[in-house]
Parts: C-alpha cells; sequence; structure tokens
C-alpha cells in the first residue's frame, strides 16, 4: 500500500503537482507521509479581537458581518469583509483574492490567521490566512506545521494532502525491536507519523519527533557496529600480524618530536597490528596535529616485518605531496616508494604495477588509481587512507580482496566525537587533540567592506618582504544569484588593479591536472607570489613561505572549511594571518566568522557548524554515506547514547536479527542505500 505510485487519481489533484512532488523525491504515498516538516509555527491560542497585537501573529475565531469585492482603478480586486466575536469586530482585506468571497457568505463562521496592520488610520488584518472551522483545523489554531517547499508545492497544500493520506501509516510496519520500544519509552511507529505532521500539543510532538530521531541514529549505528562485527569477529584469512618492530631507528630521524597524542595513538595502532583480526582505525585530527607521521610509522613497521603498504589521497596534489614528504623520509631506511596517480604514462604505470606485484615496491602512494582492475600486491599489509571521507565503503573495500590489510583511515577535518562515534562506528577512533610545539596561533580578521583596501596595501607589503598569499573564492563562475565573487573576476581584478606588481596565478579545480599540478609547483618553489584559488586548495597542499590567507565570500562556506583553509598557512617561522571577506549583512553569517576570529581549535569549530549547519555541511559538501538527518541531530548526546546502547545490545545478542525480520529487512534496505551513495 505505502509503495503506490502518487498520481492524480491518489492525491486527487493535477498532473502537474505530481511532477512537482517528484522533484523533491516523492514518488510514493509511502515517501509523502516521511515527507516530515522543515518546522513548526504555534498558532494553536485563539486571540479575542480586543486583544489583537501588531507584534505577533494572531489566531481569531469569529462570524463574517460582511464581505465583497471591490474593483480597484487598475484593474484588480479587493476583498473586504468585518468579522466579528463577543468583543469586537475588525476589518480584513485580502488583494487579489477574488476567490475567497465565492467561499464564504455574510454570517459564515471564520478561522483569520495574521498580523494587525495600521491602513488609513485604523487596524485592520491584512491579507490573513482563512480556514473554515468546520473541518479539522490544519492551518491556524493548532502547531502547524511547515514543509520544505519548491515552486508550486507551497505548505498549505502538503497540509491537507498528508492530512488526506495519513489513516494509511497505519500500515508502516514497526520495525524497532519491542523491548527497544519500552526501554526508551518510544511511540509507535505510526503514531509518530501522524503527530509529526499534526500534532495534538507540544508533548506528543517531542515523543513524534524523538522516536522518529532514535530510528535514523539507530539505522546509522546498527549498520556501523554490524561492519565492526564482521571485521572483527567474521574475520577468516591471513592477519598480518606486526608485533616486536623496534621503532627507534624510525623516531630517531625524524625532524621533531612526537607529541603526547601522537604517541598514544602509535600505542593504539601497534595494538591493533597485534590482534587476531586486521586493525579498522580512524585518526583524527586537527590541521597540522602530525596524523601523516603516525601512518609513516605504521608504514616503516609493516616494511619491517615484511609486508607492502599502500596510501590513497583524494586529489593528485595531495598524492603528490605524500610522496614527496614519505620518499625523502623513508627511502634512508632502504624502502622503495612508488607514485601512482592518473596523469601517468603507460609505460609509468605498467612499470609500478610490475613492481607491486613482485612485491619490490615497499610503499605505493596514489590516487583512485589504486583501486582500479589490474593493481595487484605480492604481500600487502597496511592501507593507508588520507581524507578517508572522500571516499565510499565500497572504494575502501576493493583493498579487502588483496587479502584483507590492515586499515588506517586519516582525517584532517574534526568531527564531533558524537558524530564520530555514529558515523564511524565500524571504525575504533584516535584522536590527535595536541598540536606539536611550536605551532604557532593564526591572527585572523574579519574585515569589513571599507577596510578591505587597507588590508590590500598591508597584504602588498608583506608580498613585497617575501612572504606568499593563498587568496580564496566560493565559485569558479559569476552567479548573480549567489551574488559571490567567481575566482576568475577576482583572478582578474587582483592581478590588474590590486596587485599589478606582483605575480599572481590562478587555480581551479577544472584545469586539467598537469596544469594544476605545474601551479602548484610554481607556488611552492616562490616563483608566484599570490595563488587565487577554489576550494581545491582545501587539503593537500603545504608551503611554510605562504603566511596569509584571505578568503572571500566567507560566509559561503562552513566554520571546518574555513578552518581548513586556515590550516593552509602558519606552517613556516614567520607569524601567519587570516582575513575573512563577506558581503553579508546576516546576522547569523556574522555570528559565524566572528567564532572564527574567537576560536582557534578545529574540534571547538565543528561543534559549533554542526549546532547551526547540520552534519551534512560539516565539510562543506555533502558526505558519501552520510544521509540527510530530517529529525535527528548528532548535539543530542543523550539520545546517541540510549541509541548506541540499543544498538550495541543488539548486535552482541542477534547481529543477523533472525528474530526480528522486519527489522532485518530495513537494515538490508539502509545499507542497500548506502552502499548506492558510496559507489565503486
Amino acid at each position: 500500500m505505502l509503495n503506490t505510485r502518487l498520481d492524480s487519481t491518489v492525491l486527487k489533484t493535477r498532473d502537474n503537482y505530481i511532477s512537482k512532488l517528484k522533484e523533491l523525491g516523492v514518488k510514493t504515498l509511502g515517501d509523502l507521509l516521511t515527507y516530515f516538516p522543515r518546522a513548526y509555527k504555534d498558532e494553536a491560542e485563539f486571540t479575542k479581537i480586543n486583544e489583537l497585537r501588531t507584534d505577533e501573529v494572531n489566531v481569531v475565531q469569529g462570524k463574517l458581518k460582511s464581505i465583497l469585492n471591490v474593483p480597484t482603478r487598475t484593474g484588480k480586486v479587493m476583498t473586504r469583509a468585518v468579522v466579528a466575536d463577543e468583543t469586537g469586530e475588525i476589518p480584513v482585506l485580502w488583494f487579489n483574492q477574488p476567490y475567497v468571497k465565492q467561499q464564504f457568505f455574510k454570517g459564515s463562521d471564520i478561522i483569520l490567521t495574521g498580523k494587525l496592520k495600521y491602513e488609513r488610520g485604523r487596524s485592520m488584518l491584512m491579507s490573513p490566512k482563512y480556514e473554515k472551522p468546520t473541518g479539522p483545523m490544519l492551518h491556524t489554531g493548532r502547531i502547524v506545521p511547515v514543509y520544505p517547499e519548491t515552486e508550486g508545492i507551497t505548505s498549505h497544500w502538503l497540509r491537507e494532502k498528508i492530512y488526506m493520506l495519513l489513516p494509511y501509516a497505519k500500515f508502516f510496519d514497526d520495525f524497532m525491536p519491542q523491548w527497544i520500544l519500552e526501554e526508551n519509552a518510544l511511540m509507535p511507529l505510526a503514531e509518530a507519523i501522524y503527530h509529526v505532521h499534526f500534532a495534538a500539543d507540544e508533548e506528543h510532538l517531542g515523543k513524534a519527533r524523538e522516536r522518529l530521531a532514535f530510528d535514523e541514529l539507530f539505522l546509522l549505528q546498527f549498520l556501523a557496529l554490524k561492519r565492526k562485527y564482521y571485521w572483527q569477529k567474521g574475520f577468516s584469512g591471513e592477519v598480518k600480524r606486526v608485533a616486536g618492530v623496534n621503532l627507534e631507528p624510525f623516531l630517531d630521524e625524524l625532524p621533531f618530536k612526537l607529541t603526547g597524542a601522537q604517541l598514544r595513538t602509535l600505542q593504539e595502532v601497534f595494538a591493533d597490528l597485534e590482534r587476531d583480526f586486521p586493525m579498522l582505525r580512524l585518526v583524527q585530527g586537527d590541521v597540522g596535529s602530525g596524523k601523516t607521521a603516525v601512518a609513516a610509522a605504521a608504514i616503516y613497521a609493516v616494511k619491517v616485518a615484511g609486508y607492502q603498504s599502500v596510501l590513497m589521497a583524494p586529489t593528485e596534489i595531495l598524492a603528490r605531496q605524500h610522496f614527496k614528504n614519505l620518499t625523502k623520509l623513508l627511502t634512508q631506511f632502504g624502502f622503495n616508494v612508488q607514485l601512482l596517480v592518473g596523469s601517468m604514462t603507460e609505460a609509468e604505470h605498467a612499470d609500478v604495477l610490475r613492481q607491486l606485484a613482485t612485491g619490490t615496491c615497499d610503499l605505493v602512494i596514489g590516487t583512485h588509481a589504486l583501486i582500479q582492475e589490474g593493481v595487484n600486491f605480492a604481500r600487502l599489509g597496511l592501507v593507508v587512507i588520507d581524507e578517508q571521507h572522500r571516499f565510499g565503503v565500497k572504494q575502501r573495500n576493493v583493498f579487502k580482496a588483496q587479502g584483507t590489510p590492515h586499515m588506517l583511515n586519516l582525517s584532517a577535518t574534526p568531527i564531533p566525537r558524537t558524530m564520530a562515534l555514529t558515523i564511524y562506528g565500524d571504525q575504533d577512533l584516535s584522536v590527535l587533540d595536541e598540536l606539536p610545539p611550536g605551532r604557532q596561533e593564526i591572527v585572523t580578521r574579519l574585515v569589513p567592506e571599507e577596510k578591505r583596501r587597507d588590508a590590500e596595501l598591508w597584504v602588498s607589503d608583506q608580498v613585497a618582504k617575501g612572504r606568499q598569499v593563498f587568496v580564496v573564492c566560493p565559485l569558479i563562475e559569476e552567479s548573480e544569484m549567489l551574488q559571490v565573487k567567481a575566482v576568475t573576476l577576482e583572478y582578474e581584478r587582483l592581478r590588474t588593479d590590486v596587485f599589478p606588481q606582483h605575480r599572481l596565478a590562478l587555480l581551479h579545480g577544472r584545469m586539467k591536472a598537469e596544469d594544476k599540478d605545474e601551479v602548484m609547483r610554481q607556488f611552492s618553489a616562490g616563483e608566484i607570489d599570490i595563488l587565487v584559488s577554489t576550494s581545491v586548495i582545501e587539503v593537500g597542499i603545504d608551503v611554510p613561505n605562504a603566511t596569509i590567507m584571505m578568503i572571500e565570500g566567507a560566509d559561503r562556506f562552513g566554520l571546518a572549511q574555513l578552518h581548513q583553509f586556515r590550516g593552509r598557512v602558519g606552517r613556516g617561522e614567520h607569524q601567519s594571518y587570516c582575513f575573512l571577506f563577506t558581503d553579508s549583512g546576516s546576522p547569523d553569517a556574522l555570528q559565524r566568522l566572528k567564532y572564527m576570529v574567537k576560536y582557534n581549535s578545529g574540534f571547538d569549530l565543528a561543534e559549533m557548524d554542526l549546532q547551526l549547519r547540520g552534519p551534512g555541511e560539516i565539510y562543506g559538501v555533502k558526505q558519501s554515506g552520510i544521509p540527510d538527518l530530517r529529525m535527528a541531530t548528532f548535539s543530542d548526546k543523550e539520545l546517541l547514547d540510549r541509541v548506541r546502547s540499543a544498538a550495541e545490545r543488539l548486535v552482541d545478542e542477534d547481529v543477523e536479527l533472525k528474530a526480528y525480520p522486519a527489522l532485518a529487512a530495513k537494515i538490508a534496505k539502509f545499507e542497500a542505500a548506502s552502499e548506492m551513495v558510496d559507489g565503486v
């Protein structure tokens, strides 16, 4: 029943509405009933006419003393009415809504919702919403749901159609085990769907939202814990154990001392390498916290134990940077380090594949080219994936076919711990929450437009002293709708009008790989003073002489992504700066940018970003495998703890869900949808 395709017969509406719903992803009856409100307006209290206020929305119930349509001089129609209750009467005016007169007549009962306004010296209700009190009140006099809308599909229209179909909510299969419902005092699913749309009161709405939020988080958590269970307890292959390796030679050659957080993480990694099942660990750390050094130590130990390693990065720029740094560090220990990226020639590619297959290559660093057909390893022991959230589960799992090696995932984007434990619950978590000594704090400033010229003159002076500059813009091409600076136009403005005496270059994602690499080589070599770029510089660029980050349209980025940009500077001996530019007058946008000025911790900013923007924006883009959460929030720690506890117990008792076929079907459907998002 719930899989019934929506058509004009089911909804009693025109076909063009059906096509509009499809644009919103609403194709079946079940889709419409689970098209949840984005907000609510509390219009449950009626206001007496003698108590109407101008500073709030009023809901009035009364009788029409009069109603008539009056033509205007411009050919339009005004509908004038007078509504009365026992305390008085109020004039009402609608513009260009003559059909109101067709629905009501003198003496009709009516409910109006709107603000009191003054017109020509007297108060009136101007173009209020209206409703007949004879049927169910859907639009006024209650907690009113507000839905995500599109052109032609309004909340008013959705309320009427969803209410008409609510009796079908009883056909939803309540998949949650009864003991979980009882222990967590959760509302039955059919009731929750009813009350999330048309709640009797705030209490029922709260319980409905709690139930639906619990479901969303539970599916995520159970699937992650199920994957972890089978990775650990279901493993039956050869374990590439790495034990008793002396790390002293490696640590002695490092040009710095490891922090306490790095040493703690290394202990956790090496404990994993000695277990009866392969490691699956996520190392999460702020910009500059030293994740690569931890990975390099693991790679060193794996080589000593006789195995190969692979490091996969999301971009060729980042892969080449890792290749340069790790080659310098590891070749002194007899490592054969190779690079495998898409821009290599066929002969170069074939030579690397040969070395991997024969076991002569100890470490290969590359991009998606590493998971293409024909890439085979002699004895793969460790896979390191940098910026792991850029890859889907299926992409990472390709390496399983190489004998299930140890997996070490890295993320430079701080994620709130509650969110990390839910989304990446299939992995053990290590957090590098300590920066290396001497890592300087970057001075961050929000620059008002009237101070732009002063900032640009100061930047020019810094360049004259030998420093280098990043300039980041949100878009490649101009967009009148977004009204943000396009990187191409900004590059021309800076090159011709602002910094004509300096050397500028342009970098964006649509350039050919070899062109991007050449620009980055020149910038790293000091042959370019100012690099004007899109967010392609978010990760993977390390230029110690770059001391200034200028971000245009800063309000268009999330806090965590802005922090990533800021982390591109402050890597050398000179004091570094981050300047935020915006033409937004939004108080919320300006408050977010002030957080950037106040806080230097990526973890603090990620927590704020989560609360302000939601999980899908933590990285600035939608992430593979992270679904839209319509009811839940990762900031609700109490609910997350309850969900995790229930999921852990169920995984321990019945991971295959043999006693709960309805939940098994729901999990299977959710897993299939997640894999479709991930891709291969």
